[in-house]
């Protein structure tokens, strides 16, 4: 009877793990299909920038804040005239809330026929924990943690590989955030960020490769804009948006 096995008499054991074995089989086989036809990881370009110049206006709402001057506007539409010949296309263009940033895409956007920004909560601008002592004294400790939380997260949910094909991404947003997310992607200490100063209207541009690597390709690039629009950064002069008296020649 050497066609006899235990399970026949009563031990069922061995039958139970084969059965088990089977059903797990059959369980991981979707699962398996469903990785093996997962799309492969791609790079993806990510083209910051920063809003247009802005004058403090104590009357704006609190929540949005102030939005661009004339000066500003000009500056968006030059950044506008950069990106409309931009060699590839864009697959996604998103905005901060915040009005300064919204009013620098709304004239980015003349430049973009038919496109529309998503409105990024993440890219809203705050102060992240820094070095400099003299710019937190006055922050809050639990303020500073949600923007770093905030900024954390951002980096993790965009700043990653695409999927199936290679992508490059708009967003107008400012500069504090610009400057943390270069940190993250440098992989240094994120209190350098404010080390770095970036202009109005200047373009910061980060690539992701498919494997995850990060390549700092330019921050706070104002190659678009002519000397005397240039603010916002470190040795940018402020400029004066009065109009300056008429020099006339004394009559004699």
């Amino acid at each position: 009877m050497d066609w006899f096995r235990p399970w026949q008499l009563g031990d069922t054991a061995p039958m139970n793990r084969f059965l088990i074995a089977i059903l797990i089989a059959l369980l991981a086989a979707p699962a398996a299909a469903a990785e093996a036809a997962k799309p492969a990881p791609a790079a993806r370009n990510l083209i910051l920038i920063r809003h247009g110049h802005y004058v403090a206006d104590p009357a704006a709402d609190p929540a949005l804040g102030p939005g661009l001057s004339p000066l500003g506007v000009a500056q968006a539409h030059l950044i506008g005239a950069r990106l409309a010949g931009w060699p590839v296309p864009f697959d996604t263009l998103y905005v901060s809330p915040l009005q300064r940033a919204r009013d620098t895409a709304a004239t980015i956007a003349a430049d973009f026929p038919g496109r529309k920004f998503s409105v990024l909560d993440d890219l809203a601008e705050c102060t992240p924990p820094t070095r400099r002592s003299e710019i937190v004294k006055d922050e809050k400790p639990e303020d500073l943690a949600a923007c770093k939380a905030q900024l954390d997260r951002l980096f993790e949910s965009v700043f990653k590989p695409a999927a199936g094909s290679e992508r490059t991404e708009m967003l107008v947003c400012h500069g504090n955030v610009i400057r943390y997310m270069v940190t993250r992607a440098l992989g240094v200490d994120t209190a350098a960020w404010l080390e770095m100063s970036i202009g109005h209207a200047s373009m910061t541009r980060i690539r992701v490769e498919a494997d995850g690597r990060f390549k700092v390709i330019a921050v706070g690039d104002v190659g678009h804009l002519p000397p005397n629009m240039l603010t916002g950064a470190t040795g940018d002069p402020e400029r004066s948006l009065a109009i300056a008296p008429l020099p006339v020649a004394v009559q004699k």
